[in-house]
């Protein structure tokens, strides 16, 4: 029984990796999208734990239950992985935005995860009909749980260093499918050879008490629940920020929070087969948790960010992830461990006041509860709470449900007695001196969880702006602005010498440094100036506003639209970038959309002349969903005839692998795409890509002369300002074609929607500082672009010396 629960917890958290994956990527990546994910992933369970007790009789053998279940979870899961790129296509057709996009997302998103995730739902009720309705019995679900834990942890890891770092969602599928079978077969025989006998009945307890204590149980599950979920979108907003957003962050908080749930369970079923009031030890447990939980607060908010770590020494992002894992099992393991104790203790809690013999039933109420809890947690932490009052708020209201689950647990033992029987008279010997003794405890007890959520200490700006790297940069700054909104966490800084830089997430973003405003800017007046008469733009990422106000100061466009996932982003630190950016979102032209930019051009029905995109690095994850061939392909979609597209691509903190990824992926759509140079003295920096229907062919000695007109001084003059006397300072910067480039990129990897391959490729680059070689290697293949570049002979000459590249 054991392994099966191991094998099952396996393949469903390869599942649910693959599944919310594949579904970001059509209703979008925004704490909106994530919430309705999650809530229907859990919903299905939670339906599951509920209906199979009621709907199938207890003269079903529960391991063939069991085994179906698990064979059903494979059929379905194989068919998604050819129904889900289906969904794409009817969703762009019936996505509407406002009230009723969102529930057109939690339409297809139930539609999609329901039926697997109701079987997942069912098969710990289906199981517990294996054991005897008492805590005793009860109590070796509690092992079970662990071992589907242990399993879990096991296809977390698999899942996300491994199936989908070498291969791709198909093969992470299949592998899952495969355990669903094996667990299936296992559990046949294991059927066969096992008689099914009636389940022995706990008669301990009246009904009266029964009914008395029930609520109490269900609404301590519950609330636990909730704190856990709570907890995990708060945890891992923070300990993204220490450890940097890689997808690998990702998968080894998840894996420490289930191996904390699997030892809690294992512990709490050992408590529970002991104990005489496993009511009582779950109040406790729940008492523990509010000290757990102000640790964790204290740890990530003041120890852990000043840890005297530089993650950039280490060659090997291995060494990385064994520290990573070392500070989030050091914060939150004791947490998770107690929200996993706090389950079997639950059960064999129910147990004991119950006294009905569907040990099913039993079980999938606990487990409703629970997951009920979870759905609330999931969707209030990350949609609400966390953007309306910040994290510090959000961990006081974490131990405020800890003290409450642990207040309604315990207050019915004061007066049904330490072991959880019927209640005593009223003048029974040892009644009152431990409810007085009890009382008092419960008392210091919250009291106790009070002064430490009182004591819960701020996430810092600092914090906020350096991440990762505030150890060695704390003090270099003064702060100016710091926020968490909704979706991400963003600062403003400034240098004794002015130059402001904007942080997200605990990264610089954006900066009024030379080498950025010059980037921002090319983002910008490339495309503006290769389009003969540019009327539309749609910005995606509006960052400090530089790029989009590049526009601005261009007569002929008419119409911009910024994509923004953070609302904080345009409203606030926008403002402090306007004479940057020529306050361009309070510019009549300009409209603001605060969605998931790849759910925007995926159901928008507008087209534009020019799209620029600005996206946070490709090693954080979910960035690599805009830079994959398919999402290339929607924005050649929506390019009028004759429209441009560039591209940011950062050859900082990434590798030769990860940039050819991206180069070659980026040409595969617009194959006669063209590269234009950042670079800081010479030495790599950034770049530009740009992309068209069609070859291309600049005039030069026409673009010079349009510089020149009265109507684009202003664009003569932004271009002066980071460096570009000229127009032909401006094309200087070409860096290579995508023919030129062809030999250097044949051995690149193509970032697709099914394997995401950028992420994994860039996380493991995240600390690493190869612009110069990258940039080196790019160069050698540049060749004078005789097609691009139509000019006169002078012009010619002028800009060979300037590439380098005389005849």
């Amino acid at each position: 029984m054991l392994l099966l629960f191991i094998g099952s917890g396996c393949a469903a958290l390869i599942y649910e990796i693959v599944w919310l994956q594949m579904l970001q990527l059509v209703i979008g990546s925004s704490a909106v999208s994530l919430g309705v994910l999650l809530g229907t992933f859990m919903g299905g369970m939670c339906l599951g734990s509920l209906l199979l007790p009621r709907c199938l009789s207890l003269r079903h053998h529960p391991l063939r239950v069991y085994a179906t279940l698990e064979l059903g979870i494979g059929v379905i899961g194989l068919a998604l992985l050819f129904i889900l790129p289906q969904v794409d296509e009817i969703y762009a057709a019936s996505a509407m935005r406002g009230t009723a996009g969102l529930f057109i997302r939690g339409l297809i998103a139930a539609a999609c995860l329901l039926p697997p995730t109701i079987l997942m739902g069912a098969t710990l009720p289906a199981a517990a009909r294996f054991v005897e309705a008492t805590p005793r019995g009860i109590s070796w679900l509690g092992f079970f749980y662990g071992g589907n834990i242990a399993g879990a942890v096991l296809g977390c890891l698999l899942a996300g260093f491994y199936l989908l770092r070498l291969f791709d969602m198909a093969t992470s599928t299949y592998v899952a499918a495969a355990i669903n079978a094996v667990v299936a077969i296992v559990g046949l025989l294991v059927a066969n050879a096992t008689p099914l006998s009636a389940p022995a009945v706990n008669t301990n307890q009246s009904p009266a008490t029964s009914r008395s204590v029930a609520w109490s149980i269900y609404i301590a599950i519950g609330l636990s629940g909730l704190g856990a979920l709570g907890a995990e979108v708060v945890w891992t907003r923070i300990l993204s920020l220490i450890i940097g957003g890689t997808v690998y962050t990702f998968s080894i908080i998840l894996a420490v929070f289930l191996i904390g749930l699997g030892f809690g369970s294992t512990w709490g079923a050992m408590i529970a087969r002991e104990s005489r009031s496993s009511r009582s030890a779950l109040g406790i447990c729940q008492l523990m948790l509010a000290a757990a939980i102000a640790w964790a607060a204290y740890m990530l908010a003041v120890s852990l960010p000043l840890w005297p770590i530089d993650p950039s020494l280490a060659r090997n992002p291995w060494l990385n992830f064994q520290l990573d894992l070392a500070r989030c099992l050091w914060a939150i393991l004791p947490a998770a461990t107690l929200w996993g104790a706090s389950f079997p203790l639950a059960l064999a809690a129910a147990a004991q006041s119950a006294g009905a013999g569907d040990s099913g039933r039993l079980v999938g109420g606990i487990y409703a509860a629970n997951t009920v809890g979870a759905i609330v947690g999931a969707l209030v932490f990350s949609i609400v709470l966390v953007g309306w009052v910040g994290t510090q708020r959000c961990e006081q209201v974490l131990i405020v449900v800890a003290a409450v689950s642990a207040l309604v647990t315990i207050v019915p033992c004061l007066f049904l007695g330490p072991a959880g029987g019927p209640p005593h008279g009223v003048g029974q010997a040892g009644r009152l001196p431990y409810s007085l003794a009890a009382g008092a405890l419960l008392t210091a007890g919250i009291v106790a969880a009070g002064w430490l959520a009182y004591l819960v200490p701020a996430t810092s700006g600092e914090l906020i702006a350096h991440g990762r790297r505030l150890p060695t940069r704390k003090g270099l700054y003064e702060m100016l602005y710091h926020g968490e909104g909704v979706n991400s966490s963003v600062a403003v800084t400034v240098f004794d010498d002015g130059v402001r830089n904007f942080h997200v997430s605990g990264k610089i973003e954006a900066s009024s440094e030379p080498q950025d405003m010059r980037l921002q800017r090319m983002l910008g007046h490339i495309p503006a100036l290769m389009h003969p008469n540019p009327k539309s733009v749609l910005v995606v990422g509006c960052g400090a506003g530089v790029t989009a106000g590049s526009f601005v100061v261009h007569p002929s466009v008419e119409r911009i639209v910024i994509c923004e996932i953070e609302p904080l982003i345009p409203k606030i630190v926008a403002e402090y970038f306007a004479e940057e950016n020529y306050g361009v979102v309070k510019d009549k032209k300009v409209e603001i959309v605060f969605d998931d930019a790849r759910h925007y051009i995926l159901t928008t029905r507008e087209k534009f002349d020019i799209i620029t995109s600005d996206p946070i690095n490709p090693w954080v994850k979910g960035a690599a969903s805009l830079y994959t061939r398919e999402y290339f392909e929607l924005c050649k979609r929506r390019l009028n005839e004759g429209g441009v597209i560039t591209q940011w691509v950062p050859l900082y903190e990434s590798s030769v692998a990860a940039v050819k990824s991206e180069l070659a992926t980026f040409f595969a759509v617009f194959p006669e795409g063209t590269v234009w140079s950042n670079d800081v003295e010479g030495r790599g920096y950034d770049v530009v890509l740009l992309g068209q229907i069609g070859p291309l062919t600049i005039d030069v000695d026409q673009l010079q002369e349009r510089l020149g007109r009265s109507d684009h001084f202003p664009v003569d003059e932004s271009l002066y300002q980071v460096g570009f006397n000229s127009g032909l300072d401006l094309l200087a910067t070409f860096a290579g074609t995508a023919a030129d480039l062809a030999p250097w990129l044949k051995d690149a990897e193509i970032n697709r929607d099914r394997n995401l391959r950028l992420q994994y490729l860039a996380g493991f680059a995240a600390h690493d500082y190869q612009e110069s070689m990258i940039f080196n290697q790019i160069l050698r293949h540049r060749k004078y672009p005789d097609k691009l570049f139509v000019t006169s002979y002078d012009n010619e000459m002028v800009l060979r010396a300037r590439l380098g590249l005389a005849k």
